[in-house]
């Protein structure tokens, strides 16, 4: 398995491939891809906050660079997001025609081997995921665990363009993976909200938030308007 290794050479541009894996990736673009168990709760959550998070920090334009999407080991295949937690979309007004018109889908192994990272919203989530496909081990995280490690990365590392600091992310925090643990056992788990009431789901979606907001945050970082 050939994986990039951080360096001192320079970053990749725009444009060059990435060798992540046994694949090569093209990197101008950067393909997330959110897993759950029925890819109508917390994956599409994730997704559609992401994709509205990086859109409000790059721009449509820039931000069109980055392709999100979502899948379930267990799918409701053709079902609408819950209702519950599309209401948890509304404080950014996402509740709306993208939630309404989203529909759940089975995970298949093309999805996996097309993505640049793929984060299983809990550890079973992931292992799921290298089960089907074992060439993801090395771009396969559980979000919060992804996010927690993301946050401790000196920013200075990374390069400027949000694609390519995406792509040196994934594999900065791989070689930190296992370094430092989580405080509490359950600290990198999403509780599944499925069967249960609006607080369930609103539980699930702040931790998702956290997790993804930390993730845009070092990927596009906040520009400090110049005095």
């Amino acid at each position: 398995m050939y994986v990039c290794e951080p360096s001192d050479e320079p970053a990749a541009t725009a444009g060059t491939m990435v060798a992540v894996g046994r694949h090569a990736k093209q990197a101008s673009r950067f393909r997330m891809l959110f897993v759950c168990t029925g890819n109508i709760c917390r994956s599409p959550f994730a997704e559609i906050l992401t994709r509205h998070l990086l859109v409000g920090r790059l721009g449509g334009r820039e931000a069109s660079a980055f392709e999100l999407s979502s899948a379930g080991v267990q799918a409701v295949v053709g079902a609408p997001m819950h209702e519950y937690s599309r209401r948890e979309l509304a404080p950014w007004g996402l509740d709306g025609l993208g939630a309404e018109a989203f529909r759940g889908r089975q995970l298949r192994s093309e999805l996996i081997r097309e993505a640049d990272v793929v984060f299983g919203v809990n550890v079973r989530h992931r292992s799921a995921v290298i089960d089907r496909e074992p060439t993801a081990l090395a771009t396969c995280f559980s979000l919060r665990e992804f996010a927690r490690l993301a946050a401790g990365i000196e920013p200075a590392v990374l390069p400027a363009a949000p694609i390519d600091r995406a792509h040196a992310l994934v594999e900065l925090v791989r070689t930190r993976r296992g370094l430092a643990p989580p405080a509490a056992p359950d600290a990198d788990r999403v509780p599944d909200p499925m069967g249960g009431p609006q607080e369930a789901h609103h539980r699930a979606a702040m931790l998702i938030h956290e997790a993804v907001g930390t993730l845009v945050d070092v990927i596009a970082p906040r520009q400090v308007p110049a005095r």
